[in-house]
């Protein structure tokens, strides 16, 4: 009976016929704790939640583009503000952090993009969809930033050689401050969604509004040190600002190339699992696959049933999916083969 599967479309929508408990195991997953935990879920948040998730992907689809949306004017407004002060007081830190603000507000647009191309049906050149769009747009996010951290470490290099004199310290403080607040509101409000819609590439624009956040505030410790009579303290926190959004940027890299590798968090594999064990008539759990295509899953399995019938089969292999897609809500398809005990 191998490839016993039932048709499961993009946008399904489940009839809840009856009541039944699923438990959302974590699979052991563990994360660093103390110190490092904390700068860790700040800066390599998680990408899904399979707990929170939406299960339709067009409304997924329509969350991630209002959030790029409500996010791309916030930044827009708080790097228009910056580039104001930028100009009356000549600081190089707030200049380069300027600049990644902007850039971080340039890539909600290729996001923008994957989103609406990933809702359009699949074809026979694709016959998958077009969900790798919104990871190909991860790869531009860590492109843009990576080019913005090198242009503001040339701007602060050239400083050091060619020092120029501040002014209006005081409005460079009240930048970073703003650019702190705007950016960790961005930032908070894409994780938040793109925890939500399972979206690794939003989840990265997150981090990186989150990294301006916390740079915007190394400009208001350049500034200070200026105050204090340390006039090089504005190229240094540039050139820091720097180091750190490449060392930070080292956790997206990782998540959103593991996206494109077909790699899943163990704790999915293992919650998926779980369900399928917990399906009556399923005796194991052969093989289980599973793979991110933008913001939703898809994958395959095996399963052992009991000697039964074909028609028992099917009502077993129903079950599965039905208790699968309650246990991963991004799931759009899986395919599940069966095995009888007796084979």
């Amino acid at each position: 009976m191998s490839g016993a599967h039932d048709d499961h479309h993009q946008h399904h929508a489940h009839e809840h016929e009856h009541e039944h408990e699923h438990e959302h195991g974590t699979g052991g997953h563990s994360h660093p704790t103390g110190i490092r935990g904390f700068f860790y879920g700040l800066f390599v948040p998680h990408s899904h939640d399979a707990a929170d998730s939406i299960d339709d992907a067009l409304e997924a689809s329509e969350q991630g583009v209002r959030a790029l949306k409500i996010s791309l004017f916030v930044l827009l407004a708080t790097t228009v503000l910056q580039f104001v002060v930028v100009l009356i007081s000549g600081s190089v830190a707030l200049f380069a952090d300027t600049i990644h603000n902007f850039s971080d507000a340039l890539t909600a647009v290729p996001l923008w993009i994957a989103f609406v191309l990933g809702r359009r049906i699949a074809t026979k050149r694709y016959s998958y969809g077009y969900g790798r769009a919104e990871d190909l747009a991860g790869l531009f996010i860590i492109a843009v930033v990576a080019v913005s951290a090198v242009v503001a470490a040339y701007q602060s290099i050239e400083r050091f050689f060619h020092p120029q004199p501040l002014h209006n310290l005081w409005w460079v403080v009240a930048a970073g401050v703003i650019g702190f607040a705007g950016n960790e509101t961005v930032a908070l409000y894409r994780i938040r969604v793109g925890q939500k819609i399972g979206s690794a590439a939003l989840v990265a624009d997150g981090v990186h509004a989150r990294i301006d956040g916390f740079t915007s505030l190394a400009v208001v410790v350049g500034a200070v040190g200026v105050l204090l009579g340390f006039p090089l303290a504005d190229p240094i926190v540039g050139l820091v600002i720097s180091a750190a959004i490449i060392v930070l940027l080292w956790g997206t890299v990782r998540s959103i190339g593991r996206r494109l590798m077909d790699g899943v968090e163990p704790a999915l594999i293992d919650t998926a699992t779980h369900a399928l064990h917990s399906a009556p008539g399923i005796r194991s759990v052969q093989r289980m696959q599973l793979r991110w295509s933008g913001h939703r899953l898809q994958g395959a399995a095996t399963v052992v049933v009991t000697d039964a019938s074909l028609a028992d089969a099917e009502a077993t292999v129903r079950e599965a999916k039905h208790r699968l897609e309650h246990a991963l809500p991004n799931l759009d398809d899986i395919t599940i083969a069966v095995r009888s005990a007796a084979s």
